[in-house]
């Protein structure tokens, strides 16, 4: 009955910014354990170049040192686009009704959470739990705004004291870096060590990734 946290995103490659906030939310949510959870086919952007078993073969890499972390791959033995709502229906039914669900998202993505697929439904089957970068802001007005207010987690009550339904904003260490800087240096031939484990940077260049 132990909580735990679901993280989704292309991790197109997997780097340091996403594994700090990761273990920043396993020790201030008291998290079991995060999980990592490659997106196969992004329902919102493009499908990304490198494909989604490269991408969550480092995701394993980046994580195999750190209990706390797992990679996902859910997602990528479903056919079709990668619907969030799929992904935690799946992972209630292995958890249980009483076990704590956390969905991780950036705050750029709740800006555009209406437009996602049966998106008033995830806090049916997990908590929401809302990165704040620097410079962020949650919308004001609106459908989302109304829904966000409707659930935020109360100050009196524990996160954990449900399995689902609550939405909480964490403020995390701010890292400055993004794949798709990453992608850019490997791409211009300049180096991009110390942006992300070294055991995904070789696997990069074992397989010739975004070169």
């Amino acid at each position: 009955m132990t909580p735990v946290g679901v993280f989704g995103g292309t991790f197109n490659p997997v780097h340091y910014g996403h594994l700090r906030s990761a273990l920043e939310l396993v020790e201030r949510l008291q998290l079991t354990q995060l999980r990592l959870m490659p997106c196969a086919v992004p329902p919102h952007r493009e499908q990304p170049g490198c494909s989604a078993q490269h991408r969550a073969a480092m995701v394993e890499l980046a994580v195999a040192a750190e209990p706390a972390l797992a990679c996902d791959t859910r997602e990528l033995a479903r056919a079709g686009v990668s619907y969030t709502i799929d992904s935690l229906i799946e992972l209630r039914t292995e958890l249980g009704r009483d076990t704590s669900l956390c969905l991780v998202m950036g705050c750029d993505a709740v800006l555009d959470i209406s437009a996602w697929h049966r998106w008033q439904e995830l806090l049916e089957w997990a908590h929401i739990v809302v990165i704040a970068r620097p410079g962020w802001q949650l919308p004001t007005a609106g459908v989302v705004a109304q829904w966000l207010q409707s659930h935020r987690l109360p100050p009196e009550e524990n996160l954990h004291d449900n399995a689902a339904g609550r939405i909480v904003v964490e403020e995390l260490r701010p890292l400055a870096i993004s794949s798709t800087e990453i992608r850019d240096l490997l791409a211009r031939g300049c180096s991009a060590r110390y942006l992300l484990p070294e055991p995904v940077l070789d696997y990069v260049q074992k397989h010739s990734l975004y070169h």
